[in-house]
């Protein structure tokens, strides 16, 4: 077993709201100065630019996952994690086949750049992707871990895009592994919602700037770090752990 101090809620350039800053090779070294061993990038409705933050990441201390923060038909973020980019990428076209035909503008919003690992523009995403897909929450959990994936509901603790903002508590059926506080969630948040007490709480940066990666992370004591490792340790399992740290 090792702990791997992680921040799994960094948003690239691919996102309309992430700054030019956050290509996947300045995320990466970001990573490393801040001392971060386990990252992944999580654009809205995209999961793209994880291939060139894992090449960038090849022969480093840093460990990549896959990742994309899915809005569904309520409006609620979801951070969906996957081991294989693969797996990443075929539930991005599901999702993407979800999403309003809506065109970006890039002057009220940014570009959505889809990069390499040396920071050359491959395309140019058109569609805006801060919209919310017609996926319902229930289906959208079912079909992440159908493909192997970790669904954890964003940022619980906001008053918009959040369990709590739009649903003020989940579904009877819905299964949470975990659930992430923002960087500035109120303290003894969890605490004061009772649906909550039970189940484990991550926190991660949400960065949309470069000197923002890191701010908040979660350090996950495991063997290896894998999806499955992450459950794993959001369970306590066999000698497994995971709590919040600001650094």
């Amino acid at each position: 077993m090792r702990s791997y101090s992680a921040d799994l809620h960094v948003h690239s350039v691919l996102s309309p709201c992430g700054d030019w800053s956050m290509s996947p090779a300045s995320i990466l070294a970001r990573a490393r100065a801040v001392g971060l061993d386990l990252i992944a990038i999580m654009d809205h409705n995209m999961a793209e630019n994880g291939a060139a933050l894992r090449a960038a990441a090849a022969g480093s201390s840093v460990s990549v996952l896959y990742g994309m923060e899915l809005e569904t038909a309520e409006e609620v973020h979801v951070l969906c994690l996957f081991d294989s980019l693969s797996d990443a990428l075929a539930w991005q076209e599901v999702v993407y086949r979800h999403l309003p035909e809506v065109a970006n503008d890039p002057d009220r919003f940014s570009d959505q750049v889809v990069v390499d690992w040396e920071d050359n523009v491959v395309r140019t995403e058109m569609r805006l992707l801060a919209n919310a897909t017609d996926i319902p929450l229930l289906d959208a959990f079912a079909m992440v871990e159908a493909r192997g994936g970790l669904p954890i509901p964003a940022h619980v603790d906001r008053r918009a895009h959040s369990l709590v903002s739009q649903l003020g508590f989940p579904p009877s059926e819905l299964r949470l592994a975990a659930v992430e506080l923002s960087p500035f969630a109120p303290e003894r948040f969890m605490e004061q919602q009772a649906w909550q007490r039970p189940i484990p709480a991550v926190a991660f940066s949400d960065a949309h700037f470069i000197h923002e990666v890191g701010r908040r992370r979660t350090i996950f004591r495991v063997a290896n770090p894998t999806v499955e490792e992450i459950r794993r340790a959001l369970r306590a399992a066999d000698g497994r752990s995971a709590w919040i740290s600001d650094r």
